[in-house]
């Protein structure tokens, strides 16, 4: 079972998996957790790592993907953090996303892509499908 935790991206992943007939018997649940709040409510993310790293960032992506395997049925989740735009900053600029996978054996893998100043709805797609080919490449697809 698939578990998404999504920020930047507000349920994209989800979506795109429950597009696929026959869903229910691998996706559990996602979770859309665009403010550090809900982070931090829904998955546990320690704040402190919020306030250490930001919340776009491999730390926070990986508390993410953790927390969305330890909240649902699910053996593996993706999750997703990051700037779609419009804006951003010198240090984290638009077109940045994060990336963690987790799985209930605890391997942990995080990633960051610069997709750049595409455009917000760019961005996003962009964070989508990268996120399903993460989870491909994980379920060793």
């Amino acid at each position: 079972m698939i578990a998404t935790a999504e920020s930047c991206t507000g349920g994209m992943v989800a979506a795109a998996l429950t597009d696929l007939a026959g869903s229910s018997a691998i996706f559990d649940r996602g979770f859309i957790t665009y403010s550090n709040a809900a982070k931090i409510e829904m998955l546990d993310v320690d704040p402190a790592l919020i306030e250490t790293f930001g919340a776009v960032s491999e730390e926070v992506a990986a508390a993410m993907a953790i927390g969305a395997v330890a909240h649902s049925r699910a053996q593996i989740a993706v999750s997703i953090s990051g700037i779609a735009g419009p804006g951003g900053s010198e240090f984290k600029p638009e077109g940045r996303v994060c990336f963690g996978v987790a799985c209930e054996w605890d391997v942990v893998t995080t990633e960051t892509v610069e997709f750049g100043a595409l455009g917000r709805g760019l961005v996003r797609l962009s964070a989508r499908e990268h996120a399903l080919t993460k989870l491909l490449h994980a379920l060793g697809q």
